[in-house]
C-alpha cells in the first residue's frame, strides 16, 4: 500500500507541475506547435480535465485501499494520451517531441497498474 501512496502522490504532483503552467501558455503552444489554438475551449477543457485528474491522483494517494476503484479510470487517463500520441505520430500528425510526454504517461500507466495490483481490495 505504501507503494501506491508514493506512486499516486508523485504522479499527481508531477502532473500538476507539468499541467498548471499550460493555463498560461496557449500562445506559446500555438507558436511551438502550429497552427495556433483555434478552439480555446478544447485547449482549456483538456488542461482543466487533466488537472482535475492530478487532484484525483493526490486523493487516491491519501487512501489507496478506499480509492482503489478510481485507479482504473486513472490508468485509462494515462493510456488515452500515451497511446493516442504514438498513433498520431505514426500518422505524421504530431511532432516527435510529443512522444517524450506520451512515454512518460505510459510509464505512469505501468506504475499505476503495479500499484493497483499491490493494493488490497477493501
Amino acid at each position: 500500500m505504501q507503494f501506491a501512496r508514493w506512486v499516486f502522490w508523485l504522479g499527481g504532483l508531477y502532473g500538476l507541475l507539468i499541467l498548471v503552467p499550460q493555463f498560461f501558455l496557449e500562445d506559446q503552444v500555438g507558436r511551438d506547435f502550429p497552427p495556433p489554438v483555434t478552439h480555446p475551449e478544447f485547449y482549456y477543457g483538456f488542461v482543466g480535465i487533466a488537472v482535475a485528474w492530478q487532484v484525483a491522483f493526490l486523493l487516491i494517494a491519501r487512501d489507496p485501499v478506499r480509492y482503489r476503484p478510481l485507479m482504473i479510470p486513472g490508468m485509462l487517463e494515462k493510456a488515452a494520451f500515451g497511446v493516442a500520441a504514438f498513433v498520431l505520430f505514426a500518422q505524421q500528425r504530431v511532432p516527435a517531441t510529443l512522444l517524450i510526454f506520451a512515454s512518460l504517461d505510459l510509464i505512469w500507466l505501468a506504475l499505476f497498474a503495479v500499484a493497483y495490483r499491490k493494493t488490497p481490495v477493501r
